[in-house]
């Protein structure tokens, strides 16, 4: 993307999406075409990411208002590519739940392969950020222990506007994570913040798994999730909510309900 136009990079790079572009230079891509992004429709970021894996807890502001004991290893849970969607498109609120919350995220993207990788080496595997939207279906998180059922209702998981190359951030760690619902600001809260920073998360979910290009790390939410307010404020049909982190972009979701 430039300003407000589009470049085709499957005419570009010869590629089906973005996550097949990812093991290479993107800067070096050619624009061969540009496209107002008003006369396209978007998909999620990474439409087909390999996984999805999805850092618990990780700023103090969030644990705090769960009760939790912060741990000195990061949860990690999964969530499935089929569970995206793309900015401007509806997150849907599943007929089974009343406590449909939001979670802004910034997501790391991966660019390069590799396993073991360290904290020295790790920002090298970033093909770039963009900003994410965990939501979560609260009443089927709290089943149990795992995170699992709660994250991965179909059509929850916001993913977008676009990928930011780490030559664009002069700094990711300054930016702020800011979600708003209904144009309340509800979460705000710088990413130096994290209580597991992006070096560690990089290396540590490296170590379990091998990580491949368009794979997807989400860094994890700040505190004022809709659960732990007081009276609790979940989304529904008609409400919008946004998440913006500064340079990177703003995740904009309309909220619909299941059909019946």
């Amino acid at each position: 993307m430039e300003g407000e136009l589009v470049v085709d990079l499957g005419r570009a790079d010869k590629a089906d999406n973005l996550a097949d572009c990812l093991d290479g230079d993107l800067t070096a891509l050619p624009a061969i075409a540009s496209y107002p992004i008003v006369s396209v429709e978007l998909l999620p970021v990474i439409p087909n990411p390999g996984k999805i894996l999805c850092i618990g807890l990780n700023y103090a502001t969030h644990v705090a208002e769960t009760g939790r004991e912060q741990k000195e290893y990061p949860a990690v849970f999964t969530r499935w590519a089929d569970t995206l969607v793309a900015a401007g498109q509806p997150l849907v609120r599943p007929r089974e739940s009343t406590k449909f919350d939001y979670e802004g995220e910034l997501a790391l993207v991966i660019g390069k392969p590799g396993r073991r990788i360290s904290r020295d080496d790790a920002m090298a595997h970033i093909a770039g950020y963009a900003v994410f939207n965990d939501g979560s279906v609260r009443d089927w998180q709290q089943h149990n222990i795992q995170f699992t059922p709660g994250k991965n209702f179909p059509d929850t998981g916001g993913f977008g506007p676009e990928l930011v190359t780490p030559d664009e951030v002069d700094d990711v760690t300054a930016l702020r994570v800011q979600t708003r619902l209904n144009g309340q600001l509800v979460q705000d809260q710088p990413i130096s913040d994290l209580i597991w920073d992006i070096p560690f998360l990089v290396s540590y979910c490296s170590t379990f798994t091998h990580l491949d290009p368009g794979d997807v790390i989400l860094t994890g939410t700040p505190g004022g999730v809709g659960a732990k307010r007081k009276p609790p404020l979940f989304m529904k049909e008609g409400d919008t909510v946004v998440v913006t982190i500064d340079t990177i972009g703003s995740l904009t979701n309309p909220i619909v309900d299941e059909p019946a």
